[in-house]
């Protein structure tokens, strides 16, 4: 995917079901987890990824814990019980909004 601009919609969404099914992440993690589940066809940025995170955070949807690794300090992201709640949500909006984007570019004859 060359245009990565349609992903900015839907990147909290992915990053709240990656959360729900690995539990914490830290943010390099979240960025190849998104390559590779995509067959590299999604290519997230750290420019993209840290200011979603933060935004993320601020709004009690993850929560986050600073651990040493290897001598350097990293920061691992989880679900809030407020992202818990809302990730089924989040990930059901997106499915609608992807099957009403499939009626319009492949509509069934009639």
């Amino acid at each position: 995917m060359k245009d990565n601009s349609l992903l900015k919609g839907a990147l909290s969404t992915l990053i709240l079901k990656l959360l729900a099914d690995n539990g914490q992440m830290y943010g390099y993690e979240i960025i190849q987890k998104i390559k590779e589940a995509s067959a590299d066809q999604m290519q997230i940025t750290e420019g993209a990824l840290y200011p979603a995170l933060h935004k993320m955070e601020q709004n009690g949807l993850l929560k986050s814990e600073l651990r040493p690794v290897s001598g350097r300090t990293r920061k691992y992201y989880s679900l809030s019980p407020k992202g818990q709640k809302a990730t089924q949500s989040k990930l059901d909006q997106l499915q609608e909004f992807l099957s009403s984007i499939q009626m319009i570019i492949q509509p069934k004859a009639n």
